[in-house]
């Protein structure tokens, strides 16, 4: 078998013979380095350009990527110009296969393209999904009592009312008390304060026990099956920090970093410090029996239910460690999708989706302006990139409290999650959203005041004044309208005004066709004249037609491609049309 990126050997009079070239095989990716990915809803098509073909047919080729499969399925390409050719496949079961193009032509042996790449092929909520995240400790309802997986149960049905379908869980396990943090990062804890997730294992476990608090296992494989019995899927925090408390600091000490003195080292991610996690090295001695513990936590989770993991800061270890690594865990649980949290510089974030990652956490939470929104989503749905990085709109998390959410109120809260979940198939919400939580610690940083990274926090979820409804609107609109349950169909149409934003979707069988302006200003209201592409929708330019705006439910008729759009943040500051 060859493996992706090794050229095929052919003879020189064999080229010669033949006279066909076959070039610009598209997509690929580094020359066939890395996979492309694709969904199992969601075909993958392959175009390619043939020189010196004067009959004979042009074949795609496709086999999943295992040892024991050694035959090749294909399907036939259409000529689509003079040299040029197309095929397309749908993958219906997730895993990894190969792709390449075959020339064949009576007579004469078949020409193979020189490499065979790669795709992997993910579930439909790779693409499409809409993630909640919460802290099972403070899911209780008695001030300073530990919550448990029971009570993160009973609050199911709730979040499933608001339309989202993954449920994601900070890390779970075991929480360190050497050097664990207090409220508010206080560097001391007093006693009874729970410490943070992040900092993981003391002497009841590490990365594969739960918090005795929390549950037991058994706990966490019911919390499981009644989630996805509620429609939801889990998302599990990995982080690779240990505390100083963790069993392996004791048992493979040389799978840390240590400072002159000799003491073990604490993580860091400048400016932040944390001094009660310690960082793995991934290079160690017993590198190997090092790479395949961390591989068995994943294989571990995954077998008790988990199918997608959010990875904490992925840009601070090796990438060809999550190259391994990704695709091992694959070749078990074929169905695994990877987060990967990289909030860092733009190539890095892009490295990670090459080695495998399924998603990544975006600059999406600091892109607040109409040009700045055009730009960064133009590149990332009208690139090359849209073949391998698909970005997960977070609104906030609990490190990340963004400006205009602290400034902006209701209005901003309900502007930044229409606009996350209406320009990307994924999005994201942490818990408290839904409250309007904006208080931060200190005015103008991102940290919250009273983070639930450091305390136990009990919560009215019907506080009045909350979006909850709102909310679940959009998600419905999300789930009743395919054209949002795509990536790579985006297109940005011409707005007047600076302040709104309009942009629009269509089905990938043109049905379903959906409009979305936003006003980014959320201190006062807009009016823009927009300009409607008509054309893409088989509309004549002076022809009426029926339009239905989803927030509100108004139906009207349109004629024409201008029409003057107002949008009261204090009201509703997005509009949705269906045409």
């Amino acid at each position: 078998m060859n493996k992706p990126g090794k050229r095929v050997v052919k003879s020189k009079a064999s080229e010669k013979r033949t006279s066909i070239a076959i070039r610009n095989l598209y997509p690929e990716i580094a020359g066939g380095r890395y996979p492309v990915k694709r969904e199992t809803d969601r075909p993958l098509a392959v175009t390619v350009d043939i020189r010196g073909l004067a009959r004979g047919q042009v074949r795609l080729l496709y086999r999943m990527s295992k040892p024991e499969t050694t035959r090749w399925s294909s399907v036939l390409m259409k000529r689509t110009g003079e040299i040029g050719f197309r095929g397309e496949i749908t993958l219906p079961a997730a895993g990894i296969y190969q792709y390449t193009v075959e020339v064949r032509v009576p007579g004469r042996r078949p020409v193979r393209y020189g490499r065979d790449l790669e795709v992997y092929v993910e579930p439909p909520r790779a693409r499409f999904a809409a993630w909640y995240e919460l802290f099972p400790r403070s899911q209780g309802k008695v001030k300073g009592r530990h919550g448990t997986f029971r009570d993160t149960e009973r609050r199911l049905p709730e979040i499933r009312r608001m339309g989202f379908n993954v449920i994601y869980l900070p890390p779970i396990h075991p929480i360190g008390k050497t050097n664990r943090k207090g409220k508010n990062n206080r560097l001391t804890a007093r006693p009874g304060e729970p410490g943070v997730p992040w900092s993981v294992g003391d002497e009841t476990g590490g990365h594969t026990a739960i918090h005795p608090e929390l549950g037991t296992i058994a706990d966490f494989r019911r919390f499981v099956r009644a989630a996805k019995r509620a429609g939801f899927g889990i998302a599990l925090d990995f982080t690779s920090n240990c505390s100083p408390d963790h069993p392996w600091v004791k048992e493979h000490p040389g799978w840390f970093f240590y400072n002159p003195d000799g003491t073990i080292r604490y993580a860091e991610n400048p400016p932040k410090k944390y001094e009660d996690v310690c960082p793995l090295n991934f290079f160690p001695e017993e590198r190997e029996a090092m790479w395949e513990e961390v591989k068995n936590i994943f294989l571990f989770w995954a077998a008790n239910g988990v199918g997608t993991f959010r990875v904490d800061n992925p840009h601070t270890k090796p990438d060809e460690f999550w190259e391994w690594l990704i695709r091992e865990v694959k070749q078990v649980h074929p169905e695994t999708v990877f987060l990967a949290e990289a909030f860092t510089d733009y190539d890095k974030l892009e490295n990670l989706a090459r080695a495998g990652f399924s998603q990544s956490y975006s600059y999406f939470t600091w892109r607040n302006g109409k040009n700045e929104l055009i730009e960064y989503f133009l590149k990332l749905t009208g690139t090359y990139l849209k073949e391998f990085l698909r970005v997960n709109c977070f609104v906030n998390t609990p490190d990340i409290l963004s400006e205009i959410l602290q400034k902006g109120g209701k209005p901003a809260f309900k502007q930044r999650i229409s606009l996350a979940a209406t320009i990307s198939p994924l999005y994201g919400m942490y818990s408290g959203y839904e409250l309007l939580e904006n208080a931060p610690l200190v005015a103008g940083k991102e940290t919250y005041l009273d983070s639930e990274k450091y305390q136990i926090k009990v919560r009215n979820w019907n506080k009045p004044g909350n979006i909850k409804g709102y909310i679940a609107k959009l998600n419905r609109i999300r789930g009743q309208n395919p054209a949002l349950q795509y990536y790579d169909n985006l297109r940005f149409f011409s707005s007047t005004d600076d302040a709104i934003l309009f942009y629009g979707k269509v089905s990938p069988d043109g049905k379903n066709r959906i409009l979305t302006a936003i006003n980014l200003d959320p201190f006062a209201p807009h009016t823009g004249r927009v300009t409607i592409p008509v054309e893409l929708f088989g509309i004549s330019s002076d022809e009426k037609y029926p339009v239905r705006e989803l927030i509100t439910g108004k139906r009207t008729a349109w004629r024409g491609r201008e029409q003057y759009v107002t949008l009261d943040p204090g009201k509703n500051p997005a509009a949705i049309w269906r045409i």
